[in-house]
């Protein structure tokens, strides 16, 4: 193998450039709207009312991009890597380019789906290049992609705004060079010499048993995604309001996206958890952080900066490890399907974001942050405890059960059949 290459020839460099992806597509393009919205607006005289459909556009690309993903990425993660790449990274150079708030809105709107690509692509390839003892653990690392890609977003709002268009460059240029690099990754990672992969992708939709078995799921990822809306559309907004400067609002985006990125150093510790219990404890986290950062307006000048940056980096890290949850709870309920899962789960969570932006906009101005947020903690927390009483017997899978990995340990069930996910991404 020639000398260039031989890093990629490392499972790490699939598990790196992963990671790269996710921060790219998420950190850097989707979830940066908001941090770069208000010099946007200024720009291209761009009002409110059209800035919340660009983002409620985007939120429904990302679905679509995630529902295309739930069909292609099982059999074609490669393809989907590509596609993802692609829409996020000329999508956003559109954004950095447009002349006009109607270019970049469709241009913004377009660059969302990239995110819902990404995730089931990434799912699957890892699942599929790395030996099942390292899988769980490098979904996880994956998955914390979106909190250093916070981090980078907010250093360039810190060094280069109100010159939003030259950090979008970079975004652009970033998400391009990833997902080329986790192509290469996975051309000299994927195990071809293999007669059979630890989990076998089924042809076709999934039976409607898998469905069912998913509903405890789906409940959970949109209450969370409808509670934790209030933090990523008014958490900046209630910081200004309760009197912190401007930079201390931009730290704060930066701070969830170090809780984020902590994620990354958790993983071993979350991996000894079953999915659910894990779930339990990272969407409490959520909860708590939610009430912390509610409670901003009243608390007194000398704690506020204190409060914004603990409660913004225990937001961050409880979010991104409970989607990680999420993608451990499907891969326990059939691993040969956890691609698609991840894509159900994602969709449902967006669009409890897109709900619960809605709902809190509607009465925020009515009633004030303080009782939003307060609305906010609850619903998360509902979230939460839906999963303490949960049965503790193993995860239920539809279909005949499947060999036992070669890597299972000994006595253990077969992959996917019901067996327990030993890491949360």
């Amino acid at each position: 193998m020639k000398r260039p290459f031989s890093f990629f020839a490392r499972p790490g460099a699939l598990v790196a450039s992963g990671t790269a992806l996710i921060a790219a597509t998420y950190g850097l393009v989707r979830l940066a709207y908001g941090l770069f919205l208000p010099d946007v607006q200024r720009s291209l005289s761009l009002g409110d009312g059209p800035a919340g459909l660009i983002a409620a556009g985007s939120s429904l690309v990302y679905c679509v991009g995630a529902l295309v993903g739930f069909l292609l990425a099982p059999t074609r993660p490669r393809t989907t890597v590509a596609l993802a790449s692609a829409s996020a990274g000329l999508g956003v150079a559109g954004m950095a380019t447009s002349a006009t708030s109607a270019v970049f809105g469709v241009t913004a709107v377009v660059a969302s789906a990239g995110a819902g690509l990404a995730s089931p692509a990434l799912v699957r390839l890892v699942q599929r290049d790395l030996p099942a003892g390292r899988a769980d653990g490098a979904q996880a690392v994956v998955n914390s992609g979106t909190g250093p890609g916070l981090v980078v977003a907010g250093l360039l709002a810190l060094v280069l705004l109100p010159d939003w268009r030259t950090a979008w460059t970079a975004a652009a240029i970033v998400t391009v060079l990833t997902g080329a690099a986790v192509l290469v990754a996975d051309a000299h990672t994927h195990p071809r010499r293999h007669v059979r992969e630890d989990h076998p992708q089924p042809v076709g939709l999934p039976p409607w048993n898998w469905f069912v078995a998913h509903g405890r799921l789906v409940v959970v990822a949109l209450l969370l995604g409808t509670g934790s809306a209030a933090v990523w559309t008014y958490g900046r907004s209630l910081l200004v309001d309760a009197g912190a400067p401007a930079s201390l609002s931009v730290l704060a985006w930066t701070a969830l996206g170090v809780g984020g990125a902590a994620v990354a150093l958790t993983a071993r510790v979350l991996g000894r958890l079953r999915a659910r219990t894990a779930w339990t404890v990272t969407s409490a986290a959520v909860a708590v952080a939610t009430l912390g950062l509610g409670l901003a307006p009243v608390a007194p000048p000398a704690a506020l900066v204190a409060l914004a940056l603990v409660t913004c980096v225990l937001f961050g890290w409880g979010y991104t490890a409970a989607t990680g949850a999420l993608i451990a709870w499907t891969t326990e309920v059939d691993a040969g399907r956890a691609a698609s899962g991840t894509s159900v789960l994602f969709v449902v969570l967006v669009l409890g974001q897109a709900l619960g932006a809605a709902a809190a906009g509607t009465v925020v101005a009515t009633v004030g942050t303080g009782p939003v947020f307060a609305a906010a903690t609850a619903v998360v927390a509902a979230a939460a405890l839906l999963t303490v009483r949960a049965p503790a017997g193993r995860g239920t899978r539809p279909g005949p059960a499947r060999r036992s990995s070669p890597h299972a340990r000994p006595g253990a069930p077969a992959a996917g059949g019901g067996s327990r996910a030993r890491g949360t991404r």
